[in-house]
C-alpha cells in the first residue's frame, strides 16, 4: 500500500474513506487505488492544491503560511527537509526515507509556486537532460549553460 502525506486543508475535499491519521501539519491518506495512479499524478494534484491556496488563502492552511513567507520561508523548509531526507537515507527505515522524500517534494512544490514556476517546467528540464551524459552536461554548464543531469 502507498502512503501519501498531504496538507490537512486538502482533507476536506477527500471522500471520508480516504481520510487518515494526522502527522504534524500533514495527513496520511492510504488508498489501495493509489498504486494504479500514473507517476506524477499526485504531484500534479498537489500542485493544483497549492495554487488554489495561493489564489484563495486560508488562515488555517499551512500551505498558505508558507506561501505568505515567500521564497525565503519555503526555501528554508526545502533545506530542512533535504537534510532530514539525507539523514533518513543514512540510517533509517525505507518508510522514513519515503516520508522525508514526500516532505521534500511538497515543500519544493510550494517553493516553485512562490516563484510562479510550474512543475511542468521542471519536468521539461528533466526531459531535456535525459540521455545526456552528466559529465557532458556539467562541462556545458561550466561553459555558460545551466542545470545538472543524472
Amino acid at each position: 500500500m502507498l502512503e501519501l502525506w498531504i496538507p490537512r486543508a486538502t482533507i476536506r475535499s477527500l471522500p471520508v474513506g480516504q481520510r487518515g491519521r494526522h502527522r504534524e501539519s500533514l495527513e496520511l491518506v492510504s488508498d489501495s487505488r493509489t498504486s494504479a495512479r500514473r507517476c506524477g499524478e499526485v504531484l500534479e494534484t498537489l500542485e493544483g492544491v497549492i495554487a488554489s491556496r495561493k489564489r484563495d488563502p486560508s488562515v488555517r492552511s499551512y500551505t498558505t503560511k508558507l506561501l505568505a513567507g515567500g521564497p525565503e520561508a519555503a526555501g528554508a523548509k526545502v533545506v530542512e527537509e533535504a537534510a532530514e531526507l539525507v539523514e533518513a537515507a543514512r540510517g533509517e527505515t525505507d518508510d522514513r526515507v519515503v516520508c522525508e522524500a514526500a516532505d521534500l517534494l511538497y515543500h519544493t512544490l510550494v517553493l516553485l509556486a512562490c516563484r510562479n514556476v510550474p512543475l511542468a517546467r521542471v519536468e521539461d528540464e528533466l526531459a531535456r537532460r535525459f540521455g545526456v551524459s552528466g559529465l557532458e552536461e556539467k562541462a556545458a554548464r561550466q561553459d555558460g549553460g545551466q542545470g545538472a543531469t543524472t
